[in-house]
């Protein structure tokens, strides 16, 4: 580490002796439209090279430049760019720009992901950027901003998990299918907080974390910036697969209202929504914009029609009792689906000048988000009278014990906020900021019981009929502080460099829940988390980068950064990356490519979580395991070794094409190798013996135990493909198109599974199929995405089409010699928008046009599997095992690979102050 640290510090101490003897003037200016209007935050680049700047309020520039002659780019959203060549002496030079309104071409924003030094257009840069801009987002008609990124970007997929308690808070989502927690998030280029929740349930995301991208505003977003590429050696730890950069707005003219309702083709999910974004000039420099978003949606149910012949399998029961109660209730009670949801979200982002060379920023969020859920109906046959015959008086209707469905209510709070200050002198670039954020969510179980039969000192129960039916089950909180100084200097014509440091303090909370929720099994359907389990989490970290842009000629860009970080938990990392981009063809061809390694340290939630985790077990309902610490007594029993980091080589080669002025193709591939990932293991079971695995199962009266360990290595590789073309002239009107699609070519382990001596030893796997399953195929080996808009008048027409391609599970229960497979898809969505007037708009959005479903099918393994599938009794009893007897027909209990919602009504009207 010390030679690292020398290295760093004589390249540091050489370049800026070297910077001092190169001279340096400034071009400045304005930039306006035709009607004199300045624009703010458009973007001024030096074509070939890696300078730019944006306006200010005023539409104001100025940019350091080393003297020489230079080409200068100019663009703003909505507007054509231009190039004017500027030659600069040792005065310095005014030149303002007058932009013409046309059609959108997000290529040509100077964007801020992909590199430490100074910015550069998405043409420019040697790395392969998605860019969205607002009315990509909106033009989707979903109501949360993951929703429309899975529907507008084919690299990334989200999706509601089929069982609703704590996952339906928040959503699993991922880039290139190597789950959230791979993907680092950013606000305005600063580090977002994680979630608090750790997914848990064998569904897609199983025992990882990530942001809270849902709970961002989509009115506060100027536009997304979606790096497909490793990026540790630029941001450090999470960013194997990929960055997400959200910008916020800076208008300060442009504000409104926006009123929003709609409802599923079934009539349920009904939503309503409103929106408001507005700006202020802060003084002569400065600018605040503010958007409150208030929503909310109410339950879409989706449950299939329950197998009578299944149910009294599983339970025991009485077949003529359970087809009674079927009778009355085909889907046994159960409700799931999408969860009733109440939001509250507000945003801010502010800036202005303080001097000619310096500037202040900050932005800020705080989300309020509640979520009403139920665990699955608790059927009489399952908790029958007969175990416990008080249960008339807790939940009987006109006197009679029909069961009882356990409600989930989770309240989350999400925050975060940026202060930073920038400087510019004498062509040195500083950038200090600090950020804070954090993410807490607590639960309330109602309409439940702890059905446990421990004994006060007189003899009676504690709980059963002295159980209270109301739970606060606990919950988790993370925070995060973040300290970053960056700085940058564009040396000369061919040379520029970066570099910043980074602290990092992060805090993992597990909140105690009330005694009843925890003690000898807690509240049925969720458990509490016991005191034993739960406590104040913390670490840091410390890190350095360097980055080096060599601009050769103007086609050619080499850039290579280095970055060391330390840990206090786990100790050093150290990551580079080198890319680069060639220009042919009067830059209408481009060539680019990287290679690099990433890391992604092990989350505090891994490391520490400890709890009772109820699940579902095919052909016995649910049951309660346990997930064990990494670092508990237990851990060290099962011989299990603390977590390591994981460590990636990332590899992109890629070309970009320009075939006409509004027509873009790009075409990418990538390759990840990612060594020791952690997953959480399936649940593994007792021997029998007197093992210390049988030990803790039997003393904690558990079923089964998981835990977090360094078990696979794995490789992921595909190609992504972006095709744009513009603006063309078509009737009355001009038609824009847009192709874009991932194929994934492989998504695989490399080598043995890495099991712990005692799972080994009891002849058991921390991966069996059905983790694997989830980790490499429950994601669209395709998706396609072609969209079509059409301007004409007052309208805009936008038909978008999603192919969702197949997906592949291997269910908990399923038999060995069968899998089942998710068919391709198309799913069309229409967005029809109409000018009423100068300042106002209405928008009518019908997602998914043609109700199309999931639908899957039992594939055959082998020859064994063939027989099977013309075994239709067979069938039945492995649909049964993977689906709670039909419950979750549509998904399984795994999930899906797009919603099972059907076909979704939304209608907007926006009116501009």
């Amino acid at each position: 580490m010390q030679k690292r640290v020398r290295f760093f510090s004589v390249v540091f101490a050489l370049l800026l002796t070297s910077s001092a003897l190169l001279a340096q003037a400034t071009l400045k200016g304005s930039v306006k439209d035709e009607k004199g209007e300045a624009l703010v935050a458009a973007s001024i680049s030096v074509a070939g090279t890696t300078t730019g700047v944006i306006t200010n309020l005023e539409g104001m520039y100025e940019m350091p430049l080393p003297a020489g002659t230079h080409t200068i780019n100019v663009s703003y959203t909505g507007y054509e760019a231009i190039a004017q060549v500027v030659t600069i002496g040792n005065q310095d030079v005014v030149l303002d720009f007058i932009l013409k309104s046309a059609v959108t071409n997000l290529n040509e924003v100077v964007i801020s992901v992909g590199s430490r030094n100074t910015l550069r257009t998405s043409t420019d840069t040697p790395l392969p950027i998605d860019i969205l801009g607002a009315k990509d987002l909106v033009a989707s008609g979903q109501t949360t901003f993951d929703k429309a990124l899975t529907y507008r970007v084919p690299s990334f997929n989200s999706v509601q998990t089929p069982v609703n308690d704590a996952t339906s808070l928040l959503d699993p989502y991922e880039i290139r299918n190597m789950g959230p927690s791979r993907t680092l998030i950013l606000i305005n280029g600063k580090r977002k907080n994680m979630s608090s929740l750790l997914y848990t349930q064998t569904s897609p995301g199983r025992g990882e974390t990530g942001a809270d991208i849902s709970a961002i505003p989509q009115d506060a977003i100027e536009r997304v910036e979606i790096l497909r590429d490793g990026a540790s050696a630029q941001y450090g730890s999470d960013a194997i697969a990929g960055v997400m950069n959200i910008i916020l707005k800076k208008d300060v003219d442009k504000g409104g209202v926006t009123l929003r309702t709609g409802m599923t083709s079934e009539g349920d999910g009904e939503m309503f929504g409103v929106s408001v974004n507005n700006g202020a000039r802060l003084g002569a420099r400065g600018f605040l914009n503010y958007t409150l978003d208030l929503s909310k949606i109410g339950l879409a149910n989706r449950p299939g029609t329950v197998d009578a012949e299944g149910e009294a399998a599983d339970f025991g029961a009485n077949i003529n009792d359970v087809r009674a109660f079927l009778k009355d209730r085909p889907d046994a009670g159960n409700i799931n689906g999408s969860p009733a949801t109440t939001a509250m979200k507000f945003a801010i982002n502010t800036g202005g000048k303080v001097s000619e060379n310096s500037e202040v920023y900050g932005n800020a969020a705080y989300i309020f988000k509640k979520v009403n859920s139920f665990a699955n109906y608790r059927t009489p046959y399952w908790r029958t009278l007969s175990d416990f015959p008080y249960l008339t008086d807790f939940f009987g209707v006109n006197g009679k014990y029909v069961g009882y469905v356990p409600t989930f209510d989770g309240d989350l709070i999400d925050y975060h906020a940026t202060a930073g200050f920038k400087s510019s002198r004498n062509g040195w670039n500083t950038d200090v900021s600090f950020t804070i954020g954090g993410n807490q969510q607590t639960y309330t179980v109602r309409n439940s019981q702890n059905r446990n039969r421990t004994l006060n000192p007189d003899g009676t129960f504690k709980y059963r009929e002295n159980s209270p039916i109301n739970f606060r089950p606990g919950g988790t909180r993370f925070t995060h502080a973040v300290g970053n100084i960056d700085v940058n200097k564009r040396v000369s014509n061919i040379f520029s460099f970066a570099f910043g440091s980074e602290f990092r303090t992060e805090d993992f909370t597990i909140l105690v829940g009330d005694e009843a929720s925890y003690e000898d099994g807690g509240a049925d359907s969720f458990a509490g988390n016991d005191p034993r389990n739960s406590g104040h989490f913390n670490r840091y970290n410390v890190g350095a980068y360097a980055d080096f842009a060599f601009d050769f000629t103007e086609n050619f860009l080499v850039n290579a950064t280095a970055r060391l970080e330390n840990y206090s938990d786990f100790g050093d990392a150290f990551v580079w990356k080198i890319s680069s981009r060639y220009k042919l063809a009067d830059d209408n061809v481009v060539l680019r490519g990287s290679i690099s390694t990433g890391f992604k340290a092990p989350t505090l939630h891994q490391i520490y979580t400890q709890k009772a985790q109820y699940s579902f077990v095919p052909g016995q309902g649910i049951q309660v395991g346990g997930l064990v610490s990494n670092v508990s007594r237990e851990a060290r029993l099962l011989g299990i070794p603390n977590l390591d980091p994981e460590k990636s080589t990332n590899f992109t080669l890629g070309i970009g094409l320009k075939p006409a002025p509004n027509f873009n193709i790009t075409l990418d591939y990538f390759s990840i190798n990612l060594k020791d990932r952690i997953i959480l293991s399936t649940e593994i079971k007792s021997t029998g013996g007197t093992t210390p695995l049988d030990k803790i199962l039997s003393s904690n009266n558990l079923s089964d135990l998981s835990f977090f360990v360094n078990a696979l290595d794995t490789r992921t590789s595909g190609l992504d493909f972006v095709a744009n073309y513009r603006a063309i002239k078509f009737g009355a009107g001009k038609l824009g198109v847009s192709l874009a699609g991932n194929v994934m070519l492989q998504n695989e382990r490399v080598g043995a599974v890495k099991n712990p001596a005692l799972i080994a030893g009891a002849r058991q796997s921390v991966a069996n199929a059905t983790q694997e399953a989830l980790f490499f195929t429950s994601r669209p080996k395709f998706k396609t995405i072609l969209g079509l808009d059409y301007e004409v008048g007052r309208f805009i027409f936008t038909l978008g089409n999603t192919l969702f391609g197949p997906t592949k599970f291997k269910q908990q229960g399923l038999d060995d010699n069968l899998y089942t497979e998710f068919k391709t898809k198309l799913v069309t969505d229409l967005a029809i928008t109409f000018q009423t007037s100068k300042k106002s708009t209405i928008a009518l959005n019908i997602n998914n046009l043609f109700n199309v479903l999931p639908e899957w099918e039992f594939k055959a393994e082998n020859a064994k599997g063939e027989t099977l599938l013309k075994d239709a009794a067979a069938l039945k009893v492995n649909s049964n095992l993977i689906t709670f007897n039909q419950r979750y027909s549509t998904t399984t209990y795994d999930g899906s690979h797009f919603s099972q919602l059907g076909t979704i009504f939304n209608l907007s009207y926006n009116f501009r102050f």
